[in-house]
C-alpha cells in the first residue's frame, strides 16, 4: 500500500466502532499495513493528568506543548472555542504512508464502512450517505446495493476496508470542495 489510504468507520453511539477497531487493528497490522487512527470526539477531552509536566505546563498556560521520548512523541494544543480542526487539516498531520482509519466524522464525505447493531434500534446510515462503501452488520442488508459483511467476521472487514479505502489525494479534493 503506497501513500496514505483513508477510510472511516461510521454508525451511531454503541454500535461497536471502537470494539470492532481493537480487533480489526491487529488484523492489518498483520497483514503488514501500517494503521493510523483518528478519533473524533463530540465533548472535551484530556490526554493528560494532573502531576504529569505536560499538564503542569498547560496549566501554567502553555498553549501548546510537546512530549518527546525515544520511542514516543505526542503534541498537545490547545484552541479557542469553536476552532476544532477539520478532517483535511487532521488527515494532513498523519504520515503519508499506509491506512487512516478514521472514527466518527460520520458525515463528512470520505468512504465509510458503516457499523451496524440492531440491537441499538436506530436506522441505518446507508441509505442517506452516498459516501458508505459497505457495512459491518449483525443483520443482512440484501437491498442495500454495497457489500455487506458479518460483524464479528474481521477478516472480511479488514479485506472490505483494504479494498475501498480511496488515497489521500482522492479524498481531500472531495473533502475540501466548495
Amino acid at each position: 500500500m503506497s501513500g496514505l489510504r483513508v477510510i472511516g468507520l461510521a454508525g451511531w453511539s454503541g454500535a461497536g466502532k471502537t470494539t470492532l477497531l481493537a480487533r480489526l487493528i491487529p488484523v492489518l497490522v498483520g497483514r503488514g499495513v501500517r494503521v493510523a487512527t483518528l478519533k473524533h470526539a463530540h465533548h472535551a477531552f484530556d490526554i493528560d493528568h494532573p502531576g504529569k509536566d505536560s499538564f503542569v505546563h498547560r496549566q501554567a498556560g502553555a498553549s501548546e506543548v510537546i512530549v518527546s521520548s525515544a520511542r514516543i512523541w505526542a503534541q498537545i494544543r490547545e484552541v479557542e472555542e469553536g476552532a476544532e480542526a477539520t478532517l483535511p487539516e487532521l488527515l494532513r498531520r498523519l504520515t503519508p504512508s499506509g491506512l487512516a482509519l478514521v472514527e466518527g466524522f460520520k458525515r463528512a464525505g470520505h468512504p465509510k464502512l458503516e457499523v451496524f447493531r440492531s440491537a441499538n434500534e436506530r436506522p441505518p446510515l446507508h441509505g442517506g450517505d452516498p459516501h458508505i462503501v459497505g457495512i459491518a452488520s449483525d443483520v443482512p442488508f440484501p437491498q442495500a446495493g454495497l457489500p455487506v459483511v458479518e460483524l464479528d467476521d474481521i477478516e472480511a472487514i479488514a479485506d472490505l476496508i483494504v479494498e475501498r479505502a480511496e488515497a489521500l489525494e482522492t479524498v481531500l479534493a472531495r473533502l475540501e470542495r466548495p
